[in-house]
């Protein structure tokens, strides 16, 4: 087949138009420095923002804290854990309860609204390390498990009776977890197998038909977070991005960051399109702008 040169000319001007703005938008898609660098421990993790908009993290200034970050930046020590816990995931469930996992006591704890007091919520010694939570909007929490020793992982649900189940066991090194706007698909990702797993989740909580849902050939994932059109935010340790998957594991954009270990995101600011990225290289939480809410802040307002 033979182009005109007319045709052959439109065509490449409209390479070059979408070219310049993909570079655009790449330029636009960078993060911001939000709390200063070295506020926080390099145990840096589990981003969460409240009803008020403040947000959490674990290890502010020490291990074993959980730090509260104000709208402009400025940390506090919220919390101390107790017993020589110390914190990695933090979520909050749809009556504002904090629930943190704590991967040195094997504890998942409760922190109700309007308190500081952690209380256990769900304990079971068999866990190696529980890493990351997600709740569901039914508010059954799950759990990712990693053993890094062995490089493998296990997934656990903590029932009504508030009991730590197995679902899964003999994976990879299990790390970032969520779940579907809707209920209805539980995402975890294996870090140093760089796979994205999803599951169907069942009427009692419970999980099937595996499938996967996306790889990388390069670079590690740390923790997970769905916008409200079911998009995945995926933290790419190492590497330094923010990659988003449409829920059908495709990639729609990456975001580039300032440090290299980025370990969790989440959602949040006056209309839950700011997302929050923990960076343990840095020590300090990093800011973009994204198109959709996050998916609990749909669900709270």
């Amino acid at each position: 087949m033979k182009f005109s040169p007319n045709i052959i000319h439109k065509i490449l001007f409209g390479i070059f138009c979408l070219s310049t703005l993909f570079s655009c938008n790449s330029q636009q898609l960078r993060s911001v420095d939000f709390t200063p660098e070295n506020g926080f421990t390099n145990g840096i993790e589990g981003p969460a923002v409240d009803f008020a908009g403040n947000l959490y993290a674990v290890n502010f200034a020490e291990q074993g804290t959980i730090g509260k970050v104000d709208s402009n930046g400025k940390g506090e020590i919220y919390v101390r854990l107790p017993d020589a816990s110390i914190g990695n995931g933090i979520r909050f469930d749809q009556k504002g309860d904090m629930y943190i996992a704590d991967y040195v006591g094997h504890n998942v704890y409760q922190i109700k609204k309007g308190t500081k007091q952690p209380i256990v919520w769900a304990h079971n010694p068999k866990m190696s390390q529980p890493n990351d939570l997600a709740i569901a909007p039914n508010g059954t929490i799950y759990l990712s498990d990693p053993n890094w020793a062995e490089s493998s992982g296990r997934i656990w649900m903590v029932n009504r009776k508030r009991e730590i189940i197995l679902l899964e066991e003999n994976m990879g090194t299990t790390n970032g977890i969520e779940v579907s706007p809707d209920g209805k698909k539980l995402y975890v990702n294996e870090s140093v197998q760089r796979t994205i797993w999803q599951y169907d989740i069942q009427a009692d909580g419970g999980v099937s038909n595996k499938s996967k849902f996306a790889n990388f050939d390069d670079f590690g994932m740390d923790g997970m977070r769905c916008d409200a059109e079911g998009n995945l935010y995926v933290t790419r340790y190492e590497k330094g991005t923010v990659v988003v998957l449409s829920p059908a594991g495709q990639p729609l954009n990456e975001i580039q960051l300032k440090g290299k270990k980025p370990s969790n995101i989440t959602f949040g600011g006056t209309d839950g399109k700011t997302c929050f990225v923990t960076l343990a290289d840095r020590g300090c939480v990093e800011t973009f702008r994204a198109k959709n809410p996050g998916a609990f802040y749909k669900r709270i307002h």
